[in-house]
Parts: structure tokens; sequence; C-alpha cells
């Protein structure tokens, strides 16, 4: 009985969040430089431990994390997966809740960490290169039927900048027809009433915004958006 309670004591429980943003069709991860051993200096997720006096759950801990350490409130938040095992983390036996966030790009630096191109990070600690790809390897799928790309596009957007969005994270071209055709179906968009952006020589184009209590959450497909 003793033993077990050790063994319960000693477990690690943390949660991780890759933060992911779109600038110039380049999709970035967002890493904190580790302050403390393990791996002190390494870029890495922002994440800590999971306060049990405080957080309700994994998601609650997840959102203080962004909170404390990058000052964002309200972000896209999803559960990805748990990562657990006794040799990710040198401290001892452990689990982590991952999650995934998507912002629109930032208009400039926060005060912590740096935004890296996901095709170009570093080498990252514990089990922290595992956990970023298992999260594109989502957010990737479900853009292909799903209205997750609006979390990385700002307040006002263009259907052709907003096909774009999608066209860099399916890694493939988009029938403008078509994209269009789907987005109805998706149900999440609304133009703004009088608002148009130009566009270099062509006509300014309208401008639109996610529908008011849509923020949150996705729309779905019941087909991919490249099916025609």
């Amino acid at each position: 009985m003793n033993a077990s309670k050790n063994s319960a004591a000693s477990l690690i429980c943390t949660v991780d969040v890759v933060l992911l943003t779109l600038r110039e069709r380049q999709l970035e991860l967002l890493l904190l430089q580790r302050e403390r051993e393990p791996f002190a200096g390494a870029w890495a997720l922002p994440g800590g431990y999971v306060h049990p006096q405080e957080d309700q759950d994994c998601e609650d801990a997840a959102r203080r994390v962004l909170q404390h350490k990058l000052g964002l409130a309200s972000p896209y938040l999803e559960q990805l997966a748990s990562f657990s095992g006794p040799a990710r983390d040198p401290r001892g036996w452990s689990v982590s809740v991952a999650y995934v966030a998507l912002v629109p790009p930032p208009s400039g630096p926060l005060p912590l960490g740096q935004w890296r191109a996901v095709d170009r990070l570093p080498q990252l600690p514990f089990d922290h290169g595992r956990i970023v790809a298992t999260a594109l390897e989502r957010v990737r799928n479900k853009s292909q039927y799903s209205s997750l790309p609006l979390h990385l596009c700002g307040e006002a957007f263009t259907l052709p900048e907003l096909q774009a969005v999608y066209e860099t994270l399916m890694g493939e071209p988009i029938n403008p027809v078509s994209f269009r055709r789907k987005m109805d179906e998706l149900g999440t968009l609304e133009p703004i009433p009088g608002a148009k952006r130009a566009d270099g020589p062509h006509r300014p184009a309208q401008l639109f915004r996610r529908k008011a209590g849509r923020e949150q959450g996705l729309g779905l497909l019941g087909r991919v958006i490249n099916s025609g």
C-alpha cells in the first residue's frame, strides 16, 4: 500500500500546448526557452504542471498556462492527446495532456517566446517533437472538412484570403467556385455590411467575419472541401 502511494505521489502530470499561427502563408509554432532543468535553455512548447487545487480540469490548466506565460486569454483550444511513460521526462514517470491552439497572426512579438516555422524547428526536448507532429497532422486533416482554419484569420478577411489559408494547411490548390460553395455549406461566415478590401487592380472584395456565437465552435462538412 505504501509503495502504491509513493508511486502515485511521484507521478508528473503536466499540460503542453502547441500554439500555431499563420503568417505570409507559413505555419509557425510558438516556443519558450526553458529556465530550469531538465533541458535548461532549450526551446520547448509552452506547458506546466496541473494545479489540483486551482484547475478544474486539464483544459483549465492549459488556458492558465497560455494566460500566465503568454497573456493569451481565449484562443481556439482543442485537446490533442495524452503522452505518457517512464522515458519521456528524466524526472520520472510522467503524463502530459497536450492541446493545440490557433491564433490569428500576432500584431507584434509576444512578451515571451519565439515564433518558428514548423518546417525549421530546433531539436525539441522531452517528446515535444512527437507532440508537434501529432498536432500538425490533426490541423491539416481537420482543415479538409471543417472551419478550423478560420481561427488563423483576423477579425475580417476576404474569401480569397481565407482560401489561401486553407490551401496552405492542406498543401494543395482549391477550386474557387467549389470553395465558395463549401463555405456556404459550413454556415460559419457572414459578410460585413459595406466592408470591402481593395486587392490590386481587381474590384474590391467583400470582407467576411465569423458569425456571432461561432467564434470557438467548428462548422463541419459531410465531405472534404476538395471533393468538388
